[in-house]
């Protein structure tokens, strides 16, 4: 285990993600060597992201920061900036508001997703440098890195494995690691 570690901690400078074969809504996740399924958007991937679409953009795009569930998730380990939410973290997904596609606080009347979800999938949750350093109305918004549904169920966009797979990928990222989705 410990030369595997070594191994993928010298190679795992990007993480690819690639369409697996059969299902347009999973993927294989690639990493130092590795690789993981991976569930992708209901609508598949597409060069052409728009708000609502339920597709994974395929972009290469950088790590920014992370959020994690303080009461599920405990003994991270990453040099990724992460920060535990809060019953009061939004995500604000409404084209039209300032605030598009950033985090915001309750109360929040625009469209939004909360944070703290009770389905586990944002226990860890990477945020993903789509539409948010050079923002654009409609583009998509909430692109995360994150937890998977039971049965790798397709997400509304994102890019989602399993929590075993996260806790082995996690202290090999920091901010700027690129996730490249093909």
């Amino acid at each position: 285990m410990a030369v595997l570690c070594r191994h993928w901690a010298n190679r795992a400078g990007a993480v690819t993600v690639r369409p697996s074969p059969g299902d347009p809504r999973r993927g294989l996740l690639s990493f130092g060597g590795i690789t993981v399924p991976a569930a992708l958007g209901r609508s598949g991937r597409t060069v052409f992201k728009r708000e609502g679409d339920g597709a994974t953009p395929i972009a290469t795009m950088r790590l920014l920061c992370g959020f994690y569930r303080g009461d599920r998730a405990l003994g991270l380990h990453t040099a990724l900036p992460m920060r535990r939410i809060r019953k009061d973290m939004l995500w604000c997904d409404q084209p039209e508001h300032a605030s598009y596609n950033r985090l915001v606080r309750t109360p929040f009347r625009p469209s939004h997703e909360e944070m703290m979800r009770q389905d586990g999938v944002y226990d860890i949750c990477l945020v993903l440098d789509w539409n948010i350093t050079s923002r654009r109305r409609h583009r998509g918004s909430a692109i995360f890195f994150h937890l998977i549904k039971p049965g790798y169920q397709p997400t509304a966009g994102c890019v989602a494995i399993s929590l075993k797979h996260m806790r082995r990928l996690l202290p090999h990222l920091r901010r700027g690691t690129i996730v490249r989705v093909l």
